[in-house]
């Protein structure tokens, strides 16, 4: 009886502390976003005019309540996208979920950040139904490699 109550008592004592470190390691998309170094204007070229092209900006902004933005300016078109949730994976790589209503769908992203954490790239995009556009660090239509994109503003 002495050895059931010991291995139920640990047991418990280990969900417990799984429980909490559940708890203590859950971090909202804004830590999360912010610590990866995510939170900023990111463009192929800083130095163009929004437009299509080279000229796109992509902004990750923290809005109203602690939630995440994805603002996205390509000069004649502009739109604002919730980031619905974000990780970090192994290898540092920044996994994101974003809705696009617009396009009335949901992507995932996994971003690779630089070692000097000034421009990043994008390693995956796929759509909701795991139709990918970019997987593992290549376009799936054409094999290349999709631009970085550089930071253009210094939030820190």
């Amino acid at each position: 009886m002495k050895r059931l109550w010991r291995t139920v008592t640990c047991v418990g004592i280990v969900f417990a502390l799984d429980a909490f470190s559940i708890v203590a390691s859950a971090e909202t998309v804004a830590d999360t976003a912010s610590k990866w170094g995510l939170i900023d204007t990111w463009r192929e070229d800083c130095s163009l005019p929004p437009g299509r092209g080279r000229g796109a900006v992509f902004s990750y902004e923290i809005g109203p309540n602690g939630r995440v933005f994805l603002r996205r300016n390509f000069g004649d078109v502009k739109d604002e996208n919730e980031v619905l949730a974000a990780h970090v994976s192994q290898g540092n790589m920044l996994n994101l979920r974003t809705s696009f209503p617009g396009f009335k769908q949901t992507r995932e992203v996994g971003f690779i950040l630089t070692s000097d954490g000034g421009a990043l790239r994008a390693f995956y995009n796929r759509d909701s139904n795991g139709v990918y556009t970019i997987r593992d660090g290549k376009f799936v239509r054409n094999g290349r490699e999709p631009d970085a994109l550089y930071r253009c503003n210094t939030h820190t």
